[in-house]
């Protein structure tokens, strides 16, 4: 049975469109040549990209799959909550613009190429550039998950719309075809076929978020007519998707819910540039000013993703894809389901593979991330004699097996604690925030000190984790209730690792323990 607007057109469009995203992928290597047999070349683009693929590049990491997905997915199942991703990526950006700059100056005179490259130096140690290394790593795996469980919910429903059935066998192969796609022409292009990739992915996202925006609120009455029918159907959505019997709040946010608001926004905005993708796209512009330029035109996608949350509302004026959400009670379909019952065949087929390669551009960018963290801050620390094709060769071999790993991730685990995981993931790639963004700024840190701020600030976190979730394995929530009200328990975990980490290095500085570092501030400031 035929679902919306899906048909055979809109597979079509689906499928010529990811080829042209998959030649763009391979001819990547060819575009601005280097010697993809270095690091640096192949994992940051040999730092020449200019302002407007910074843009692109970054703007990837920020509409991703799961960002179509969760957002207003969210929005519809907990109401202005969920709102909290506008705020919280505008900071992001203020913070980007406070510390990536420094970061790329101090990466450039030094070579480096990943962050813990520099956490070393500073701090003149190697156990905790190896801790804030492998604290991005086991983050960053359930990021990637994310990006798939967002790509299986659009191919699902293209698959319901044309055969009337979603096949979990057909969903896994074509997933796996996908990724091999992906981990051919990131082994063979590295950075640059990202950059590329992205630029044709942010084009779709794009066209699709504005037309869908502009087109439905016109033929089906308007956000009026969504929130009036959110009045009298949010308490079925709410039941359908949370088994809870009441009204979800959509137009005010609970008082209850104000502190869990902002330090929601404000954890996840101190953490968006401290994930590897993050600062791996930050390190690949050309130049200084041409990274703060690409950064600071960065809230455009803030406005995209306030778009976006209002997607979640906006499904209420369209009765059929709202009956679509509730009857497989799904959140996670919100979009698709709203673009499949508004838009012509042809126009799903495009906004699906923006969403579809929304997750494999990321993926793509995250695991070189990784790759480049485990070669040069975990293995070269063992092994120091690696020459610079061995090392790239490595981490072209360990970003493929990231993805598999990320794609097996997924299909092991349900998808409800692949999410619960990467709210773990979030609040401790937070506590690498000492040693990285407060090390670009002064150099009193002490690294005994902040390693041990570090330590602190994760078993903390494990174990409010634990306490506000009963027992570990089932998270449902990543607040922490206190007399102050709930609170996002990376902002917690953070206070107490800066109370260790400052703190102790106040007591080392005493005992005439001096910070080493092996950093000249000049080398951090400005280009030598």
């Amino acid at each position: 049975m035929a679902l919306g607007n899906i048909d055979t057109v809109s597979v079509a469009v689906f499928v010529v469109l990811f080829a042209i995203f998959a030649f763009l992928g391979f001819w990547a290597s060819r575009w601005r040549k280097g010697d993809l047999s270095k690091i640096d070349e192949w994992g940051l683009g040999g730092r020449r990209l200019g302002w407007l693929l910074v843009w692109f590049l970054m703007g990837a990491d920020l509409f991703t799959a799961y960002t179509f997905i969760a957002v207003p997915s969210g929005m519809l199942a907990n109401g202005a909550f969920y709102f909290f991703a506008v705020p919280y990526v505008a900071w992001g950006f203020a913070i980007a613009l406070l510390t990536m700059p420094r970061l790329w100056t101090v990466s450039k005179n030094k070579g480096y190429v990943t962050a813990s490259d520099f956490v070393k130096d500073r701090f003149n140690s190697k156990s905790l550039a190896i801790a804030v290394a492998l604290t991005g790593v086991v983050a960053e795996l359930p990021y990637i998950a994310l990006q798939i469980i967002g790509m299986q919910a659009v191919l699902a429903v293209l698959l319901v719309g044309l055969t009337g059935v979603a096949s979990k066998t057909v969903l896994d192969v074509a997933l796996v075809l996908a990724f091999i796609v992906l981990a051919l022409f990131t082994f063979t292009s590295g950075l640059r076929g990202a950059a590329l990739t992205g630029v044709m992915k942010d084009i779709l996202i794009w066209i699709t978020v504005l037309t869908v925006i502009v087109y439905v609120p016109l033929a089906y009455g308007g956000f009026a007519a969504a929130f009036n029918n959110a009045l009298h159907n949010s308490v079925t959505v709410n039941y359908a998707i949370n088994h809870v019997k009441k009204p979800i709040p959509y137009s005010f946010l609970p008082p209850t819910l104000i502190p869990a608001y902002f330090s929601t926004a404000l954890g996840s905005a101190l953490a968006l540039y401290l994930y590897p993708h993050a600062i791996n796209g930050s390190l690949s512009s050309e130049d200084k000013n041409k990274l703060k330029l690409g950064t600071s035109i960065l809230p455009v996608y803030g406005v995209g993703l306030a778009l976006l949350a209002l997607f979640g509302i906006l499904i209420y004026a369209v009765p059929s894809a709202l009956a679509l959400v509730v009857k497989l009670a799904n959140g996670a379909v919100t979009v698709p389901a709203l673009v499949a019952f508004t838009m012509p065949d042809w126009f799903v087929g495009l906004a699906f593979l923006a969403i579809f390669i929304g997750g494999l551009v990321p993926a793509a960018i995250m695991a070189i991330g990784v790759a480049n963290l485990l070669v040069r801050n975990v293995i070269k620390e063992f092994k120091k004699d690696l020459d610079p094709r061995t090392e790239s060769t490595l981490a072209k071999i360990i970003s493929t097996i990231f993805k598999f790993v990320a794609l097996g991730f997924v299909f092991v685990v349900p998808a409800t604690y692949a999410i619960q995981l990467q709210l773990l993931g979030g609040i401790l790639i937070s506590q690498t925030l000492p040693p990285v963004f407060l090390g670009l700024y002064t150099k009193r840190l002490n690294g005994y000190a902040t390693f041990a701020g570090w330590g602190a600030g994760i078993l903390s976190a494990i174990a409010l984790i634990v306490e506000a979730n009963a027992k570990f394995g089932v998270i449902k929530t990543s607040l922490f209730s206190t007399p102050l009200g709930p609170i996002y328990i990376a902002i917690i975990a953070l206070a107490i690792n800066l109370a260790v980490s400052v703190v102790g290095s106040a007591i080392a500085s005493m005992a005439g323990w001096r910070p080493e570092t092996k950093i000249k501030e000049e080398e951090i400031t400005k280009e030598m």
